[in-house]
Parts: C-alpha cells; sequence; structure tokens
C-alpha cells in the first residue's frame, strides 16, 4: 500500500485510468467484431455501417490517447481493406 498522500493520490489516479481504458479498448474491440460479423452475414450495407462505426470509435480511442495514432491508422486500414475486399468479390 502507498506510504505518501501523493502516492495514494497516484495509485487512484492509475486505477481509474486503467478502467477507462479498459472500457474503451473493449468498446472498439466489439465495434471491430461486429463488423467482421456483418462481413460474414455477407450483407454490404450493414457492414458498411458497421465499418463506419468501428472507424469512429478507434478515432475516439486514439483521440483519448488510450492507444496510439499509428495502431489506430492500421486498425483502420485493415478493416478498410477488408471491406473492400468483401464488396469487390
Amino acid at each position: 500500500m502507498p506510504v505518501t498522500k501523493s502516492a495514494e493520490k497516484r495509485m487512484r489516479q492509475t486505477l481509474k485510468r486503467t478502467a477507462r481504458n479498459r472500457r474503451v479498448k473493449s468498446i472498439v474491440k466489439t465495434a471491430t467484431r461486429r463488423f467482421e460479423e456483418a462481413i460474414q452475414s455477407g450483407d454490404r450495407e450493414l457492414a458498411q455501417s458497421r465499418l463506419i462505426a468501428a472507424i469512429r470509435k478507434i478515432d475516439q480511442a486514439a483521440a483519448k490517447g488510450v492507444i496510439h495514432k499509428n495502431n489506430a491508422a492500421r486498425k483502420k486500414s485493415r478493416l478498410t481493406r477488408l471491406f473492400n475486399r468483401f464488396a469487390a468479390g
């Protein structure tokens, strides 16, 4: 357990930050999974709307600093490539 007041405060901040990061990462993963499920179902319009939603959630996570901007760009690129292959074929 922390000894000083500043250490107690840092611990409280870390717990809050960790909880927020977990929540945001979970939201991103859920949006990504829903997009992939839409691809599997074969519904192009649903997949497109889920892609937009997933990209929005990824951008929000990057803006909050939960994931790095390059990580966000990579995720968006991979999802978009997957959608383009699905739409073409």
